[in-house]
């Protein structure tokens, strides 16, 4: 009788431990450049998290004019292993957090030198570090979770941001 209560009782918990409740609905990634798994090549990793959109539009969740985290939760890091170049500003190798501000045609892509930051609440413009506009395009391809990725397209690295049918990117150099 013990061992058919024991067994009972485990498979309770096990049948429990299986209820993954209240997990994130924005899940945090993270993008590397290069995209190799080699340490000695590491420039740049960027940590965000990637809300959904869930039915709503972007214009409801990233108001325009407004500056905005890059993403959900935390505000995103960039943290960078050896110096870039962002336009005419370079960047030392180290860790910070970066905001987007969308407009109707453009994309402005700030880096600040806070760190540990939740949202943009607690952002502040005396700690940026670089701002740079670039074009804002629409796709026809709808992303329905918020993404970044690198690439380098002819030589020449990129941050890649989409969500929904808004594309943008920010050109960068190793130095």
């Amino acid at each position: 009788m013990k061992q058919l209560f024991l067994l009972l009782l485990m498979a309770t918990t096990f049948s429990q431990a299986q209820n993954f409740r209240g997990l994130d609905k924005s899940p945090m990634d993270q993008a590397k450049y290069p995209i190799s798994n080699r340490i000695t090549e590491k420039v740049a990793v960027i940590t965000y998290s990637r809300p959904q959109l869930n039915g709503r539009s972007l214009e409801a969740l990233v108001p325009l004019g407004k500056v905005w985290r890059t993403g959900a939760n935390e505000a995103a890091e960039l943290r960078v292993f050896t110096d870039i170049q962002i336009g005419e500003t370079t960047l030392v190798a180290g860790t910070y957090t970066f905001f987007t501000i969308l407009e109707k045609n453009t994309a402005t892509f700030i880096v600040n030198s806070a760190t540990n930051l939740w949202g943009a609440y607690a952002y502040n413009s005396d700690n940026d570090v670089l701002r740079i506009t670039v074009p804002r395009t629409e796709s026809e391809a709808v992303l329905e979770a918020f993404s970044i990725a690198f690439s380098k397209d002819e030589g020449q690295p990129k941050i890649h941001m989409g969500w929904a049918n808004t594309r943008f990117e920010v050109p960068f150099m190793v130095l």
